[in-house]
């Protein structure tokens, strides 16, 4: 059961912040809802052994992480996985990554200067933006 989802991307967060991204992910997520528990799972030290929270598969090059589906896991949306890409902002300086839902839904997350901004509905939630109000999709197709 969940959404599944397929990312793909490229975000240049510098590896001397990766620490300090994965601590603030963690952090984030473990207030939300999810399959990440911080009870049970060890605290991390890269954003890349966040991965599976993240709904990706996660690759770092350099000052740039590459995100791509991960077809070694079970790639399920929540707000842990949403709660990650906010929490990560802050960190990265530039890039997008971009979500297919499994209804072919698609959206993405842009990330300039320590910001991030959503485009597009998320199937998941229904929002427009980051933990957002649902938006029902027809209204936005037919103002």
């Amino acid at each position: 059961m969940g959404y599944a989802v397929n990312p793909s991307g490229r975000l240049h967060l510098p590896e001397s912040d990766d620490a300090a991204a994965a601590a603030a992910a963690q952090a984030a997520m473990a207030e939300r809802v999810g399959w990440y528990n911080p009870d049970t799972v060890p605290p991390v030290g890269t954003v890349t052994d966040l991965a599976d929270e993240a709904s990706a598969s996660i690759i770092r090059d350099g000052d740039w992480l590459e995100f791509g589906f991960d077809d070694a896991g079970d790639p399920k949306w929540s707000n842990q996985a949403t709660a990650f890409y906010v929490a990560i902002a802050p960190f990265v300086h530039s890039g997008t990554v971009d979500i297919e839902g499994e209804d072919g839904a698609r959206w993405s997350y842009t990330y300039a200067n320590g910001q991030i901004t959503q485009q597009g509905w998320n199937g998941w939630d229904g929002s427009i933006e980051p933990f957002g109000e649902h938006v029902n999709l027809d209204s936005l197709n037919n103002p």
